[in-house]
Parts: C-alpha cells; structure tokens; sequence
C-alpha cells in the first residue's frame, strides 16, 4: 500500500470506524484497524474522544501499537500512559527504540518518569538514562541504541549468523549496514549486508569491512551538522563514536528526516516571529490548542507593536513639519517601508538557507556582503524607475518628488537587502539561531531607516 493510497484510505473508513464505535462491534473494528497503516491511525488519533481512542489502541495487535505509539504527539501519549494496565505498559516501551523510548521518558513528568522506570528491566533503564544525558539536539540526542557489532576476526558465514541470532529485535532501517569493533568497542569499520550475502563464507570480515574515518559522527555534532553529512554523502545509517573513539549509537535516515523536518518548522517559525519554535515544530497543527497559538504568536507581535510604535511615531513627529508643507509625501510612506520590509526578507531567507546548508560560512561574509550590494542597487535602480513613473502620475508631474522617492527606494532597498544579509552572520556568529533571532529586528531596523532616508532627502530636494 502507498503512502497517499493509505492517507484516503484512512479518509474512507473514518465513518464507518465511528459507527462501528458507536455500535461496540468490536471486532468489525479490529479487522479494519488491522487494513490501515500505523502512521495513519496515529495521525488521526486526534479525531476521536479519548474513550474512543483507548478502545482503538487496545484493539491494535502488539507490533501495530508499539508503532502507533511512537507516532503519537506527547498528549495522547500520556493520555495512554493513563489508561493502560502496568503489564501492558511493561511491554509496550520495552518494544520500542531505544530513541523513542529516551523521547518518551524525556517528555514526561518527573514522578510518572519514576513510576514507569520502576516497570521496566535495569538495562533499559540505564539505557534511556544514558540517552536522556545528551543535548536533544545534538547526534547523542537522536542516534539510536539498537545496533549489532562484529569481530574482525569472525567469517562472512559467521557474521550472518551472529545476526539471524540477533537481528531479529530491530527494525529494518537499523540493519542497513553492521559495525566492526575491537576488543574495547571502539569503531574500526563497517560492513553492509549486501557485502556479507555476497562475500564467499570463509571470507574474514577484515577483508571486507570498509574504514568509516569519513563518515563516524562525533556524539556531541549538532544535529544539523548531522543533517547536513547525511545529504552531502547520501547515506543511509552512520555510526555514532564518543571523544574515545567507541561506538554508543546509530543514526539512521528515518531521523535524519524527523531531524530537517523539524529544523524547517522552527526556521519558519521563527521567520513568522512564532515564540516556542522548537515546540510548536514538533506538533501536529490539528493537535495545537487556541490558547496554545495565542501564546506561541503573541509575545513577538507585541514586542514589535511597541518597538514600531516608539521608533515609527517618534520619527514622524521629529519631521512633521515636511509632512505639513507636503502632504503627497504621506502617499509613499506604506510603499517604501513595504518594500524595503520584502526585500529585507527575502535577502534574511537566502542567507539563513545558505547558512543552514554551509553554502557560506563566516569567513565569507565580506564577498557576500558586496554581491549583495550590488544585487540592492540593481534591484532598488530597477524599482525606482518604476517607483519614478508612478510618483509623476500621482503626484501630478512633480519632477522632484518623483526623484525623491525614487532615490529613497534606490537606497532604501540597498540597505534592506544589505541588513538581511549581514544580520544571519552577526547572530551565527554569536551563537544564535538566525531564523529565530534576526527576523523581528529587520522590519523594524527597516522601517526606521526607510522613514530617516526619505525624509532627510525630501528636505534636501524639495528645500524643506
């Protein structure tokens, strides 16, 4: 089954899943639970009361729901949490991997953490700890537990069978390829399944196994300095070593993928001037409560109607005596200030993406400073000549206003494009997220520069 041919499917038994509900035909149910892909259930949890979707998950057979369960938003998670006997509880995270199984504990409170910790084997426990150690947004963060080792001395023959006998509990996407340790586990190659089923059985897997100097990642590398390996090398799984060098983990491409998109929500996020990025990126918008977006979107707006407010008003009442002896210079104002925020914009999305995909880096920002430069005058040129003719229409053939606001436009969108380039570098450089940190400040620093530019130079042409 597809993946769209799922999502209309699901679409299609909605009704009569609700109806079969509502009846109590619960095996009716189960065998169309039993059609439908365990993403889609879990997407869709939101639509039913929590009655409703306690029934749904007990009728789920065990492998069904431990997927369902990892696809679940931390809400209803806890919901079931809440619902489930300690038995069921027992079997459903010790199934899990081992990252979502960190993820689920890293999203709970500190007593329920205590009392399912209580549940579960002292191995697991250690496990999740050890992972809940590292930063969430470094590769300890994501990388998974759930990996196999060989010996470098084993053969091909006995490599397969090391993991028939221990493969069994992983999922597909950890099996990608196996990695070769030595005596004190520290990393020295890999081997891919495809190598071993082709290898004659005698063969050694010193022979076979290829170095992975080029491609370990460091357990503390950002996560989207993970990213970014992974579509560099296009690879499927990576090792993940500590500062010595011994293998702890495996990232695979399924995180990779939760990984950028997440990143994108928050970039968005943040070019939106949303408070709670990071947050808000991992939720499903359908799940996300009103007041929860109120929160999320007011701080920023408010910051901002009071910052424009102040600098705005206080710049139009410091030059209202032009205004008073001119007044068609009010009919430019929205334009100017609106074209210089667009441009300012645009210019901040190129360089947080250049940024993020280490298109640019620090050392290059003098030479992206001056493409950008002239990328402005060419474009403020392009949109003056523009600006020029609409100003002699409106303003009545009025040969000075037009070169005002046209000259204001030239410059007004040299500097824009100039601020949304140059603030990316100066907040990377500071350590902070550009998406998230640079956006509020260019309409404003925009909006101020635009105001102070057109006025000083109508007062200069126009003899004000």
């Amino acid at each position: 089954m597809n993946r769209l041919g799922s999502l209309n499917e699901f679409a299609l038994f909605y009704p009569e899943i609700k109806d079969l509900l509502r009846k109590k035909d619960y095996e009716g149910l189960k065998r169309i639970l039993e059609k439908l892909h365990p993403v889609d259930i879990a997407e869709n949890f939101s639509k039913f009361s929590k009655s409703e979707f306690i029934i749904i998950f007990k009728l789920l057979s065990h492998e069904k729901a431990c997927e369902v369960f990892e696809n679940l938003s931390p809400e209803i998670r806890k919901e079931l949490l809440s619902s489930l006997d300690s038995n069921n509880i027992k079997t459903l995270i010790e199934d899990m991997e081992s990252d979502e199984r960190a993820d689920l504990f890293g999203e709970l409170s500190e007593e329920l953490r205590r009392n399912l910790y209580s549940l579960i084997k002292e191995e697991d426990k250690q496990d999740i700890k050890k992972l809940l150690s590292y930063p969430e947004d470094t590769a300890g963060g994501i990388m998974s537990t759930d990996f196999i080792t060989l010996n470098k001395d084993m053969k091909a023959k006995e490599a397969l069978l090391h993991i028939q006998r221990n493969g069994f509990k992983l999922k597909a996407q950890n099996l990608y390829a196996v990695y070769v340790v030595d005596e004190n586990g520290k990393l020295i190659g890999g081997v891919s399944l495809k190598s071993l089923l082709t290898a004659s059985p005698e063969a050694k897997i010193e022979d076979i196994m290829k170095p992975v100097a080029l491609i370990k990642i460091n357990v503390n590398v950002d996560r989207e300095e993970v990213a970014r390996i992974f579509r560099k090398y296009d690879l499927l799984c990576a090792p993940v070593v500590d500062d010595n060098n011994v293998l702890v983990g495996i990232i695979t491409v399924d995180d990779i993928m939760d990984v950028m998109s997440e990143e994108a929500g928050e970039d968005i996020y943040g070019l939106g001037k949303i408070s709670e990025a990071d947050e808000l990126a991992q939720i499903n918008y359908s799940e996300v409560s009103i007041p929860f977006l109120v929160r999320a979107r007011i701080p920023w707006l408010f910051i901002l109607l009071l910052i424009g407010t102040f600098v705005s008003g206080r710049i139009l009442k410091g030059y209202s005596t032009v205004l008073e002896k001119i007044i068609i210079l009010s009919a430019f104002i929205p334009m100017l200030m609106d074209s210089g925020g667009n441009v300012g914009q645009q210019a901040l999305s190129l360089m947080v993406r250049a940024l993020a995909l280490k298109q640019v880096t620090l050392k290059d920002v003098l030479r992206v400073i001056w493409k950008e430069i002239r990328v402005g005058v060419l474009i403020g040129s392009i949109m003056g000549i523009v600006a020029f003719g609409a100003t002699q229409i409106l303003g009545g053939f009025n040969l000075k206003l037009g070169i005002t606001v046209a000259l204001t436009l030239l410059l007004v969108i040299t500097a824009a494009n100039l601020t949304g380039t140059v603030l990316p570098f100066v907040f990377t450089f500071l350590g902070l997220d550009p998406a998230v940190a640079a956006s509020p400040f260019i309409t404003t620093v925009v909006d101020a520069t635009a105001l102070i530019l057109y006025f000083e130079i109508a007062k200069m042409l126009l003899g004000i």
